[in-house]
């Protein structure tokens, strides 16, 4: 009875080990996306908390950091509840951690800068569209200062480069689509709680698998 147990331990190990290595290779599909926000529609309320300043904006930001979280983890069922409190300090901490990385970057820019206008205006975008995105989620998933230093974490978007593109242009066409509901109010909220979706399965699928 012991190594019947130990058996089905082994197996269940590996079947949980398998299904969670699927996980991570399946790409997120538009559709699964673009019904994200409407699966709680309740929760597309939460942007109205942009209208408190300070105390909103923060919280906002820290709801917004555990959607990423939950995007980065595969879990795209629908928003979660707001925690205001903890929204807010979590908001209000990671912008202060973001501050030593923000510095350099912008010190970074005013060398270019002072090299060549043209070259400035290159890097940023350059960086705007392959490094940052990479790095903020990588900040946001493990909220450290130093997490926004990790430029490791960039080598899958060069390694998988046809990947990364596909993501970059669902995201746009799912802004556009966003966009285009904004007479109706919920487009709005729907692309602001969708933002980086796709992105962050990207982070899922080539930067936590290791």
């Amino acid at each position: 009875m012991s190594e019947t147990g130990n058996i089905y331990k082994d197996f269940n190990a590996v079947y949980n080990m398998v299904k969670k290595k699927k996980s991570r290779m399946t790409t997120l599909d538009f559709e699964t996306a673009f019904k994200y926000p409407f699966n709680r529609p309740k929760g597309m309320l939460n942007v109205l908390w942009l209208l408190l300043p300070i105390f909103g904006w923060f919280a906002l930001v820290g709801y917004k950091i555990r959607i990423i979280k939950e995007f980065s983890s595969g879990k795209f069922k629908q928003l979660p509840i707001v925690k205001f409190g903890d929204d807010f300090v979590l908001g209000l901490f990671m912008f202060l951690k973001a501050i030593p990385f923000m510095l350099v970057f912008g010190m970074f820019l005013g060398v270019i800068y002072s090299i060549s206008p043209v070259l400035k205006n290159f890097v940023e975008i350059s960086f705007g569209l392959l490094v940052i995105p990479m790095l903020s989620i990588n900040f946001m998933n493990k909220q450290t200062v130093a997490s926004f230093f990790e430029f490791e974490v960039i080598a899958p978007v060069f390694n998988n480069v046809g990947d990364y593109l596909i993501a970059v242009l669902k995201e746009i066409a799912m802004a556009i689509a966003f966009l285009l509901m904004w007479i109706i109010l919920v487009g709005v909220p729907a692309g602001l709680f969708t933002k980086n979706i796709f992105l962050a399965d990207f982070y899922k699928r080539n930067v936590k698998k290791k």
